[in-house]
Formats: structure tokens, sequence, C-alpha cells
């Protein structure tokens, strides 16, 4: 069941599906969140798009807009391989994984994939701290 909160966010949109999460979960959307989601609109035309600002579960100062999840569910993505698929998701994004994003975990399926399973994966906790602060090289 989805929250008042992201139910807020939740908008159809000819057909298409939107989902946003707000800046580290806090329902408000920063820049770097809106100009990945304009630019996966007009690079892909998702039928659904799902993107996740994960940067508060992280060892990042609050507010930041570095570490991102999206589930971009586009017909483009028919008869390409997973890679094929990240790479045209990275090609739409160069300018944000240049500079402020640090981390973004992609899933991108076909529509008839996301309808077998409209689920967005779970990330993996953040172990805070870089390798220098957990002592591994």
């Amino acid at each position: 069941m989805l929250s008042g909160q992201l139910v807020g966010r939740l908008f159809s949109m000819a057909g298409r599906v939107c989902l946003s999460r707000g800046s580290a979960g806090s329902g408000i959307i920063g820049p770097v969140e809106a100009a990945i989601r304009t630019k996966l609109e007009q690079a892909l035309n998702p039928e659904v798009l799902e993107l996740n600002n994960e940067s508060g579960g992280h060892a990042v100062p609050p507010g930041s807009e570095t570490h991102f999840r999206v589930a971009v569910v586009s017909s483009r993505f028919e008869g390409l391989s997973p890679l094929q698929r990240h790479r045209l998701v990275h090609a739409a994004l160069s300018e944000e994984l240049a500079g402020p994003v640090h981390a973004l975990a992609i899933q991108a399926r076909t529509p008839a994939q996301w309808r077998e399973n409209p689920q967005l994966d779970p990330s993996p906790p953040c172990l805070g701290g870089s390798k220098k602060t957990r002592g591994t090289l």
C-alpha cells in the first residue's frame, strides 16, 4: 500500500506511470533528481519510471543527490541485452554520472517483463564511510 506522501507523487501521464520518492525520502525533488527524470523520459519514453533517491541511506550530507535507484520500463528495450539497456540509460544520464551522481542502480525492463514482476529490487544497506575508514584497500 502506498503512503499518502507517495500517492501524491504518483502520476499517470498519457498511459505512463511515474513514481518519485523525493530527495532522500523527504518528498522534495531536487535538481539532480528532476534532471534524471526529464532525461530518461525524453530518451526512453518509458511506460513506467520509478526513481528513488537513496542518498539518505548513505554516508553523505543531508539533502544530497548522489545515490539513485531507477526502474525504467520501455519498449525501447525490446530485443536488447541487459548491458545494452544499461548503456542506453547511462548515455541519457552521462552528465549526471560524470558529476554529482556517485551510484545508479538500474532495472531496465520491457513492458512484458514489468507485468511479470512489477517490483523494484531492494538496495543493500550502506556500509558507511569509505574504503579508507573500513581499513580495506
